[in-house]
């Protein structure tokens, strides 16, 4: 249990969209459409909400974005705003949100994400990278190339070794109907897919998604009279290198090593407690730094451990059992946390990790540039 708090915090609904393309369906649309099936799942309504937490919309960055997803409910909660740690900022609302219930400022807060980048606007994912783009930096896979071949240069990881990550969460996504991808692919297609920004191909990014997706927050004693047994929050970690990547002292590296050790610490846990991770994978370079820095394996391992097969259902730690980013939809993050609560309720089918107690969701923004982790639980039921 997270240390200093009064009493234990739980998800207690989650709910989201079609994820792919979504033609007429606004970004704030997204945003209630998700909260409205969070909301059912949990058993509640509108009248129940005295909190609504919000992450911007990529692709437009509005201002005031949770007063108009309030407004669009026709709620006028207690507590309400915006974070911004760009794909961390997931976890960090749902910080905010036990903050708020802890002083005693709200007792049911909803947290969301919508945007229709797809259909909509995509500009913002095109925006240059430091000063006058220079050195080709537009958008963000030129920038996250420059940090898988440091990582391979450092560590010997391996294009297959790339190819195995894509490969191992499109065979997840293969048994999530909600997937937007689903068609199993080989490491022969994967290699033979074009060039995004050299060492990526097609399938080592994640796609452009119009989606929603939202998580219900209350505390233990509330959740008892709801719908579904709670989902736990055992533990949470931020840690931010902020600087923009090519300032810092290291490219290779993210927040997860801070933030993973954080949420261990605040949870009473090691790395070998947890049963699965559903792990923010813009990029394939990105879950096999994450699992590294969280101790699940040592420095320049991650690409062996994938290759090896050791993330897939069925094996040591299955990883991104929805499909994740690269498969599932390119939404920045939300639909993690939905994958890992639906895990621990047992609710999963074909892709459910046998007897799974513990799970940990990593969330990440920008270019390994903030970075934030969450361990839930069923509480051992």
């Amino acid at each position: 249990m997270m240390k200093n708090l009064r009493q234990r915090y739980c998800i207690v609904g989650v709910g989201h969209t079609a994820y792919g393309k979504n033609p007429g369906v606004s970004q704030v649309a997204h945003n209630v459409l998700a909260i409205r099936a969070a909301l059912e799942d949990a058993g509640l309504t509108t009248d129940d909400l005295d909190g609504v937490l919000t992450k911007a919309p990529t692709s437009t960055f509005p201002m005031l974005w949770g007063p108009k997803i309030c407004e669009a409910l026709r709620v006028q909660p207690k507590v309400t705003g915006t974070l911004d740690q760009a794909g961390a900022s997931n976890i960090g609302l749902i910080q905010y949100a036990i903050s708020a219930i802890e002083l005693g400022q709200a007792d049911v807060l909803a947290i969301s994400y919508g945007d229709n980048p797809r259909t909509g606007s995509r500009a913002s994912y095109a925006r240059p990278r430091g000063d006058s783009a220079l050195a080709g930096l537009f958008g963000a896979p030129s920038s996250y190339a420059m940090v898988a071949r440091r990582h391979m240069y450092e560590y010997g990881t391996t294009q297959e070794q790339l190819g195995h990550v894509a490969m191992t969460h499109r065979t997840h996504a293969s048994m999530n109907p909600n997937a937007q991808f689903q068609d199993l692919f080989t490491l022969d297609d994967y290699m033979d897919s074009r060039w995004v920004a050299e060492p990526f191909h097609l399938f080592d990014c994640c796609p452009v998604s119009d989606g929603g997706a939202a998580y219900i927050i209350t505390s233990e004693e509330r959740a008892k009279d709801l719908r579904k047994k709670p989902v736990y929050i055992e533990g949470i970690g931020q840690g931010h290198p902020s600087w923009d990547f090519f300032q810092r002292p290291e490219l290779a590296t993210s927040g997860a090593k801070v933030s993973g050790q954080m949420a261990f610490e605040s949870a009473g846990m090691q790395p070998s407690d947890v049963d699965f991770c559903e792990i923010y994978d813009c990029f394939t370079i990105v879950p096999i730094i994450t699992l590294e820095e969280y101790g699940f394996i040592g420095k320049g391992e991650g690409g062996a451990f994938y290759e090896a097969q050791h993330t897939r259902l069925g094996g040591q730690l299955p990883c991104n059992t929805s499909g994740g980013l690269l498969s599932e939809t390119g939404m920045p993050g939300t639909q993690l946390v939905v994958e890992a609560v639906r895990q621990l309720r047992r609710e999963c089918g074909d892709r459910q990790v046998e007897d799974a107690e513990v799970g940990l969701v990593s969330q990440q923004g920008g270019i390994m540039t903030t970075h934030a982790t969450m361990i839930l639980s069923n509480n051992g039921e």
